[in-house]
């Protein structure tokens, strides 16, 4: 779609202007007077808040400027990237509310208009012809739809075992790649990142497991055999390619995952584990009061699992109550470790499970190492003769923020949702963008390859 002007006016096309959220939009505009200046501006309502990004291009000779091929001159991001439009975003009011759709079925709109700078173009050719006194108004607009939710999928609230999420299917008759999808320390239901597998041929079950409705508001003492029950559920009644589903999370979700392949590596069929721990830790940020950043996160029969903030004689403070580091170069990461006997206790031993096996990370990631961490897992697989394949998207300039496609990424500095302490995840904003659409892409070849090399195997 293009905007409608008059001849020699601008031309504004975004292209496909229709698709899924994870579809890269080639943005072009045309007419331009050579050698001009044009300015972009993008806007998105995101629930009650507004997002904008702003940038600054020069027009090529023949008055066309190509946002994949052409830098912005000023603005919001600085290199040839159709998508930094998107990317670059930043809160333009404060109404609250999470980057991610909080409704699946919704179209994310984003407005783009093109305006020319009046008075730039070429400087050493003559002016007459270039400029006309009562020339059109030059500027267009265009407006981009992205979805989540693609044709044909099925998405169904899943109440049942005692289990809360949301079941998207993809269109046809399966099976499919099957994966379980879980959220980190800030709780709640997974289902964009389920609703675009989806899109993708991977039906994904978005589990709840703490603030969620009929959950608890914290993290503690979370139970194990509630997974036990989901992996049971996805396998008796998902029909998912392979005879059993993946399972995937991200940060305290990420730790989850590696824990559950290396406790029922049995029911799972291959891991995904964005910015994970290779470690069980305490309860931290989403800690219930009552029990503390140091209280247990998880328990298997009624009993906590060993965590490394359990007493550890090594650490003297903690970074969760937004008081200061007491020096610049202390990481509660790093010290927790000089507690040998305790991180051996609470090392999430990954080396039981034989699957394929994915990690994320970003290597700037300031919430917790999960670079190191998935090189701790890597590592201990490699020496245990792991033979199955293992995939680590390690990204140099991604922090600990590593989303869905195409979303904003400007937010590095954060509130916890649960606890209110203010941290960082690290990362540049491109860098973060950058990690998040490569790994979406990467992952899902990952899931499918994981289902039909399973398959494959066990029919000859």
């Amino acid at each position: 779609m293009s905007g409608a002007a008059a001849p020699g006016a601008l031309r504004i096309a975004a292209e496909p202007r229709t698709g899924l959220l994870s579809q890269r939009r080639r943005i072009t505009v045309d007419s331009a007077v050579p050698g001009s200046l044009v300015t972009l501006r993008a806007e998105t309502r995101r629930g009650a808040e507004l997002w904008a990004s702003q940038a600054t291009f020069l027009a090529d000779a023949d008055g066309r400027v190509d946002l994949d091929r052409s830098a912005p001159v000023s603005g919001d991001y600085r290199v040839a990237d159709a998508m930094g439009l998107f990317w670059a975003q930043h809160r333009e009011t404060a109404e609250g509310g999470s980057i991610e759709p909080g409704d699946v079925s919704a179209p994310i709109l984003t407005r783009i208009t093109a305006r020319a700078e009046p008075g730039t173009g070429l400087l050493d050719v003559p002016a007459a012809g270039i400029f006309r006194e009562g020339a059109p108004a030059a500027s267009a607009e265009t407006v981009v739809e992205q979805r989540l939710l693609d044709g044909g999928v099925q998405r169904s609230e899943i109440r049942r075992h005692g289990l809360v999420g949301t079941l998207f299917t993809p269109a046809g008759d399966g099976p499919f790649p099957t994966i379980i999808v879980m959220n980190g320390s800030g709780g709640g239901i997974n289902e964009p990142r389920a609703a675009l597998y989806a899109a993708h041929g991977i039906q994904a079950f978005a589990l709840g497991y703490f603030k969620a409705p009929g959950l608890p508001d914290y993290i503690s003492r979370t139970p194990l055999e509630y997974f036990e029950r989901a992996l049971d559920y996805a396998i008796a009644e998902l029909r998912p390619l392979g005879g059993a589903p993946l399972v995937s999370g991200q940060s305290r979700g990420g730790e989850l995952t590696l824990l559950l392949a290396a406790t029922f590596p049995e029911r799972i069929l291959g891991v995904v584990a964005f910015v994970p721990a290779a470690f069980v830790f305490g309860a931290q940020g989403a800690a219930d009061p009552a029990e503390g950043w140091d209280g247990p996160t998880w328990t298997r029969g009624g009993e906590p699992l060993e965590h490394l903030w359990h007493d550890n004689r090594a650490v003297d403070w903690q970074p969760w109550n937004d008081d200061p580091a007491p020096t610049r170069h202390a990481d509660v990461y790093v010290d927790g470790l000089h507690d040998r006997d305790l991180a051996r206790a609470s090392r999430i031993p990954i080396e039981r499970f034989p699957g394929p096996v994915a990690c994320v990370s970003g290597l700037d990631d300031r919430a917790w190492p999960s670079s190191f961490a998935s090189r701790i897992v890597f590592d201990a697989l490699e020496r245990h003769g792991h033979t199955a394949e293992r995939l680590h998207l390690d990204y140099v300039d991604a922090g600990h923020g590593i989303t869905i496609p195409h979303l904003p990424s400007t937010e590095i500095e954060r509130v916890h949702p649960v606890s209110g302490v203010h941290y960082s995840n690290g990362g540049t904003p491109r860098g973060n963008a950058e990690a998040g659409a490569d790994s979406f892409e990467r992952v899902c070849a990952f899931v499918h390859r994981a289902a039909s090399r399973h398959t494959s195997t066990h029919e000859q």
